[in-house]
């Protein structure tokens, strides 16, 4: 028996390899640009340096680096992610099981008494052992297909698990620089109601010796009054902004804090952002949309197979005896069949199937070309920020200094008499708003180093390089 099995196993296996349907890989056609338009960025490994997993850390904040190791543990978002891995896995090997027999067991015991007027009491009794194996020929390859659309999917789920680390280390680094920016806008706003307060005595002072008018003590009164309200605003921010922290490291809001940082010492590192061509293994967005490219290809496959014969072999043996409870000179009985089963007619319910899952894989391709083009956006728009923000801060700098000065000499002119109070007015208000203006202007130079960050992909790297985008 065995013997002529071989031979027919051998041609099944020729068979199987030979007429499985296959999908040739999508290519996607992409003309990649060779550079970034924003070239006055860094982009020489002098300029700027290699970005890193732990990017963060050239921020030179000890704190930020901790709020990022504490959330990367405590996010309910990370859990997630991790746990959508295990399902896909799982749900892989209830793939891989289909290409393997299914074997079963069965005992059984039976007991049968029949009385009737006028005969003898029969009694019937019995024991059977029975083992049933059936088994798919994937003669055509659709389980295979199966299998392969659900590898992609394991990986689409670490690739978005990826993504959603990404998302939350540069959540958690913009959300912490803007409690910083709050906090010293805060600062700000307390050192200009002190300079308030002071032009006020002066302003009193001088009314006293009957110098000043009531209205000059008004106009400043109103102006300490302005900057005391000014206050509220800020610090309903810095709490609500302090929560929402909380909340991405996986605290609860109510009594969590973080330590106080100098804002201005914080560090705007710079990164070489490459080539554009290059993105395409850096972001696991654009694994991920290229993986359920794969994934599309396999679903076609399936579905083309579906509609073919299907070719199932079964095989069934046992044990059957008159006695209860054992097996005494049983009666052997083995059954082997080969079934081959083709739909005549469905309404057309496969052929619609393919027709969806080519659908589908058509949608995929447009959603990859949206998504390259998008991330190629998201790069050059973060390098002219961050170049566009450095140099808005230097001026900024510049006009703060300039400020500081007009008011000195505003504030000396009137206690000397030569000045009037509308001047020192002036002069304090644009000292206040260049103040808050820079510390603003500082938090858009952070937020746009973390954009460019994220635009590229937060220094992961794609398993193997393998895009099947058309450069």
């Amino acid at each position: 028996m065995n013997t002529r099995l071989k031979p027919l196993c051998a041609s099944l296996a020729l068979i199987l390899a030979g007429c499985a349907v296959t999908e040739p890989r999508t290519q996607v056609r992409i003309d990649m640009p060779p550079a970034y338009t924003e070239g006055s960025a860094p982009s020489s490994a002098e300029e700027a340096r290699e970005l890193t997993t732990a990017w963060w850390r050239d921020f030179g904040s000890p704190q930020l680096t901790s709020l990022i190791e504490e959330s990367l543990i405590g996010s309910a978002d990370v859990r997630i992610a991790a746990e959508r891995i295990t399902q896909a896995e799982l749900a892989l090997r209830v793939a891989g099981a289909s290409l393997l027999p299914n074997v079963g067991i069965g005992v059984g015991q039976s007991f049968n008494r029949s009385d009737s007027p006028g005969s003898d009491a029969t009694t019937r009794r019995g024991t059977s052992v029975s083992v049933a194996m059936s088994y798919e020929i994937d003669l055509w390859g659709r389980l295979a297909a199966g299998i392969q659309a659900q590898e992609q999917a394991v990986a689409i789920s670490r690739f978005d698990a990826e993504t959603v680390r990404l998302t939350l280390t540069t959540s958690v680094a913009a959300t912490y620089f803007q409690l910083l920016a709050t906090r010293a806008r805060l600062d700000i706003a307390r050192d200009n109601l002190a300079t308030a307060e002071r032009v006020l005595k002066v302003v009193d002072a001088r009314f006293r010796n009957g110098v000043a008018t009531p209205l000059d003590v008004s106009q400043q009164t109103t102006t300490v009054l302005n900057q005391r309200a000014a206050l509220i605003p800020l610090e309903v921010a810095e709490r609500q902004t302090t929560s929402a922290l909380a909340l991405l490291i996986g605290r609860v809001p109510q009594g969590f804090g973080a330590a106080e940082e100098n804002f201005e010492q914080l560090a705007v590192p710079t990164v070489a952002a490459g080539l554009p061509s290059s993105l395409l293994t850096r972001r696991p967005d654009l694994a991920a949309a290229e993986a359920e490219l794969a994934a599309a290809d396999a679903n076609v496959a399936a579905a083309r197979a579906a509609l073919l014969p299907s070719i199932s072999l079964s095989a069934s043996g046992g044990l059957a005896s008159a006695a209860l409870l054992s097996l005494v000179n049983p009666t052997n009985a083995i059954s082997i069949g080969l079934s081959l089963a083709q739909s005549i007619f469905d309404g057309g319910e496969r052929r619609a199937q393919v027709g969806i899952q080519q659908s589908q894989r058509r949608i995929l391709v447009e959603v990859y070309g949206s998504t390259v083009r998008t991330a190629l956006k998201e790069v050059d728009d973060a390098l002219g920020n961050a170049d566009s923000n450095a140099r808005l801060e230097i001026a900024q700098q510049q006009t703060l200094e300039q400020a500081q000065r007009s008011l000195r000499l505003a504030e000396i002119r009137y206690r000397e008499g030569v000045g009037d109070l509308l001047a020192v007015l002036d002069a304090q208000r644009s000292l206040f708003s260049s103040q808050d203006q820079l510390a603003q202007s500082r938090l858009a130079r952070l937020t746009a180093s973390l954009d460019l960050f994220k635009a590229l992909g937060g220094g992961w790297t794609a398993p193997d390089a393998t895009a099947s985008v058309s450069r």
